[in-house]
């Protein structure tokens, strides 16, 4: 049985982790041999060629929306140098990310809703966040990689 965290912070984290294992849902279906094929040969964003840069790109925002929270909470980054993901340490890799987004949070999951919007986050893209449409761009984020990586697959295969 399911344990949910308390809180809308909480909320979040949980639907975080549901969105990270239907994505691993879809990789665990992968073979090792289709991981690094380019797969989108129309795309000019190289995160978006293949299952293998879809990933690498996956984790590493993952990592860069952990480490905005953790500015805002004064938590230093000790986020890892993201590299190329490769098959067999994918889902490792992937699963490190989501701890590391829960372990940002911990302790944070009943904040109430006065505290949660108070903080904002300025984004590299030029997008102003508060906490939790931070966390729901990143819920979204997996959510629609997942997505892409499917419909791509499917293309490739018809």
């Amino acid at each position: 049985m399911k344990t949910f965290r308390k809180g809308p912070i909480g909320a979040l984290m949980d639907e975080y982790e549901r969105a990270a294992s239907d994505l691993k849902l879809v990789l665990g279906a992968i073979p090792e041999p289709e991981f690094s094929v380019i797969i989108d040969t129309q795309s000019q964003d190289p995160n978006c060629r293949s299952v293998q840069t879809i990933m690498t790109h996956v984790v590493q925002s993952g990592y860069g929306y952990a480490n905005y929270i953790r500015e805002q909470f004064d938590i230093p980054p000790s986020s890892p140098a993201i590299e190329l993901l490769a098959y067999r340490n994918v889902e490792a890799r992937f699963d490190a990310m989501v701890e590391y987004t829960a372990q940002t949070l911990d302790g944070r999951w009943e904040m109430d809703w006065e505290e949660i919007a108070a903080i904002f986050i300025d984004s590299r893209w030029g997008v102003r966040y508060n906490l939790e449409q931070l966390l729901e761009h990143a819920i979204v984020h997996i959510l629609r990689h997942r997505r892409q990586i499917q419909r791509l697959r499917q293309q490739a295969a018809a």
